[in-house]
């Protein structure tokens, strides 16, 4: 799409939202940025356009601004004449910050919208966007459009962080220009300035950024396990399921989709690909494969074309759990696929360690060890976390409400849980959960100092302490990672 003097909107002015203006005057466009929240600080919102490299610069025109991007965002290979189109563009881009409530005379001008991920499809004001025929596309449609290059995608319900963090260092090692984007953290938008034809994008894909797309096609993809999450955006299952598989809606034939054979939903899933579009490969962790990556005892074996490749022993390896080694084999597979060498790929996932917030060792105090599993923020996210202790746990949990169920977190416990300390909305809902599947040993604490206080104190030699809440951190926390370094600091705190 030519954006040159097309009116668009951002809609959110998180990090997507910003990441998306920038690309956007970077084009040429005209943009809206625009929140539902009255109460945001525009002052701060231009100050964060500049930390992002968006020079505004005031017009005579009320409420609108000049957005020019600095030209360290010009993609290197560029000519001299394509950066004086590009500067003459520029000149035209105007920028206004909307707050609050958007009028009818703004949406009548707009030719598209770009959602940010956190912003629900069904909300009143997207339906109108849609009812007077305006494009709507998220933050990884955007991306695409204007991105160069190849992409390996990611998504699933759990994992996709160690995942897609993984497969940027695997990738890291073989291609010399490597970007490591979208969920994970890093705007997608924010880095396409600087993709050339070389490029190799890894992305971390969220449901609530599938649900956008039209045209994304990764050149290879993983689902990595569908289990439920999220209902109270998508409401129901199937729909959850629908969003997650749209990943692979546009790959074609040359392509791959990467599945786990171990989740029933994403093996039916695999049968309906048979026709090679995109190509399926699966990995395992309970049986041998004839093609694909498999665990078999403690070794994680690559089949191809009758050949075993043996990659690794779990123990070469400095992630726990079996969780851990299903990332590690879906992220070998990924790479595996683009063709990276098998060589390249053991080198790597051997050296590779824990992610921040994912079961995450923290500190060894009067011998009880603390783990932060802060982006355990659902029940079988946290089932994963406390499968992966072998001794006596304290455990965490409770936060925000996403309408999910715990019964099943509880029924992994298997006798390991000495302590269930619940703080947050679901404290309650949870300790109710726990007690009606036959577990009494429930605290209910008023906050995060006060949880981490009572597991210090009743914590004994041989035990752990495991932040892993099954909820998201909102109404606490803005974020699973500012919960997440929030517990770190008050283990690293205990004296």
């Amino acid at each position: 799409m030519d954006f040159n003097g097309k009116k668009v909107l951002v809609f959110g002015a998180g990090i997507s939202g910003i990441g998306a203006v920038k690309l956007l005057a970077e084009q040429g466009a005209d943009i809206i940025l625009y929140d539902g929240n009255a109460e945001l600080d525009e002052a701060q919102l231009r100050g964060k356009l500049a930390e992002a490299g968006v020079r505004l610069t005031e017009t005579s025109e009320t409420g609108a601004w000049l957005a020019e991007v600095s030209e360290a965002g010009a993609r290197p290979e560029r000519t001299e004449a394509q950066r004086s189109k590009r500067d003459a563009r520029l000149t035209e881009s105007r920028l206004q910050i909307v707050l609050g409530e958007l009028g009818d005379e703004q949406l009548g001008q707009l030719s598209l919208v770009i959602l940010s991920p956190g912003v629900p499809t069904d909300l009143p004001l997207v339906e109108r966007f849609r009812a007077a025929g305006i494009r709507i596309w998220g933050e990884v449609e955007l991306a695409w459009e204007c991105g160069r290059g190849d992409v390996l995608a990611v998504t699933g319900t759990n994992g996709k962080t160690t995942t897609t963090s993984l497969l940027g260092e695997i990738m890291r090692a073989y291609a010399d220009e490597v970007y490591v984007v979208g969920n994970i953290g890093n705007s997608y938008t924010g880095a396409v300035a600087q993709m050339t034809e070389k490029a190799v994008t890894v992305a971390e894909i969220s449901s609530f950024q599938l649900e956008t797309i039209e045209t994304f096609a990764p050149r290879v993809s993983a689902i990595l396990n569908i289990t439920p999450d999220h209902l109270n955006r998508h409401h129901t299952m199937e729909e959850y399921i629908r969003v997650k598989e749209l990943i692979t809606k546009n790959q074609g034939p040359d392509d791959v989709c990467v599945l786990n054979y171990e989740d029933e939903i994403l093996r039916s899933f695999g049968e309906t690909l048979k026709a090679g579009i995109p190509r399926v490969l699966y990995f395992s962790s309970r049986r041998v494969l004839e093609e694909g990556i498999y665990l078999e005892n403690e070794d994680i074996i690559y089949a191809v074309g009758g050949s075993r490749i043996r990659l690794c022993s779990v123990r070469e390896l400095n992630l726990v759990g079996l969780h851990n080694y299903e990332n590690v084999m879906a992220a070998s597979a990924m790479a595996l696929a683009y063709g990276v060498p098998a060589e390249t790929v053991r080198e790597v996932i051997c050296r590779f360690k824990a992610v921040e917030h994912r079961i995450e060792f923290v500190r060894e105090y009067r011998g009880v060890v603390y783990y932060n599993d802060s982006k355990g923020t659902n029940p079988d996210a946290a089932i994963k976390g406390i499968q992966a202790m072998d001794r006596p746990t304290l455990l965490i949990g409770g936060g925000y409400d996403k309408n999910s169920s715990y019964e099943e977190w509880i029924r992994a416990f298997d006798g390991k849980v000495k302590y269930l300390v619940l703080i947050g909305q679901t404290r309650e809902k949870i300790a109710q959960t726990a007690r009606a599947c036959g577990f009494q040993d429930i605290v209910l604490a008023d906050s995060l100092e006060e949880a981490v206080q009572f597991c210090a104190d009743r914590a004994e030699s041989g035990d752990a302490v495991l932040l892993s809440p099954a909820c998201a951190s909102w109404g606490m926390f803005p974020n699973y990672e500012v919960r997440g370094r929030r517990f770190k600091e008050l283990v690293n705190q205990l004296t």
